[in-house]
């Protein structure tokens, strides 16, 4: 897998997704669960690499724009 997530897309991943995922602790009932969604940016940030970046063929990391 080649990586496609620059720094800064990183970092704002990795705070979305945890900001996302704090939902669970704080809204109640059904809706909570919605919070999940914040895992994807956090795989992503983690694995360096958007699937949907690949697909539409982005790329936001320095090292793989120069290729």
């Amino acid at each position: 897998m080649t990586r496609n997530v620059g720094p800064i897309d990183k970092a704002v991943r990795i705070v979305l997704g945890l900001v996302l995922l704090s939902l669970i602790f704080v809204l109640e009932g059904d809706l909570r669960w919605i919070g999940l969604v914040g895992v994807v940016p956090l795989l992503t940030a983690l694995m360096g690499n958007c699937p949907l970046y690949s697909v539409f063929g982005l790329s936001t990391c320095p090292v793989a724009a120069r290729k």
